[in-house]
């Protein structure tokens, strides 16, 4: 994998990841419709997720958590706004509490992907939209930037490990 970039935008409250892998479009867009696959890739190695719900369809919803290495468990969610298969997937993102009920105090960050064929390679562009400074600059602390590197990063074996199937 190559990561072409990581912009983070005050101004415009947003981050935006773009990376680069040797697949088809198809193969990437697996990457987000399985949630056996989602969950080998979705969140750093060291905060592993485990998806519990995933109904990939607009209006859909996805839960999961994440383990940290102390057996912390992190809840997010998952709305699935649109989506436009294999190329473009729109979604709002936050936080949940133990038992799944929306953190409406951390805000919702609004993600959107971007499949694109560049010579037989996909890149992938996430851009994601925060509400505030404040909800932006406390994603920042939590190390999103970093986490959502380390999680791209495990894509490409993922990959490498399909082709051969």
């Amino acid at each position: 994998m190559t990561v072409i970039s990581s912009t983070k935008n005050l101004e415009a409250l947003s981050f935006t990841l773009v990376t680069e892998f040797d697949a088809d479009v198809k193969r990437v867009w697996q990457l987000w419709e399985d949630p056996r696959q989602l969950e080998r890739w979705w969140g750093p190695p060291t905060w592993p997720a485990t998806f519990e719900q995933l109904d990939f369809q607009p209006g859909g919803n996805a839960a999961y958590y994440m383990t940290g290495p102390d057996g912390t468990k992190a809840r997010g969610w998952w709305r699935f706004t649109s989506i436009q298969a294999p190329n473009r997937l729109e979604l709002d993102d936050g936080f949940a509490d133990e038992n799944g009920e929306h953190v409406e105090a951390v805000g919702i960050t609004r993600m959107v992907v971007l499949l694109e064929d560049i010579d037989d390679r996909t890149r992938m562009t996430v851009h994601s939209t925060f509400e505030s400074e404040e909800q932006m600059q406390q994603m920042v602390d939590m190390g999103m930037e970093e986490g959502m590197k380390e999680a791209a990063g495990q894509i490409d074996a993922l990959l490498a490990e399909h082709s051969h199937a």
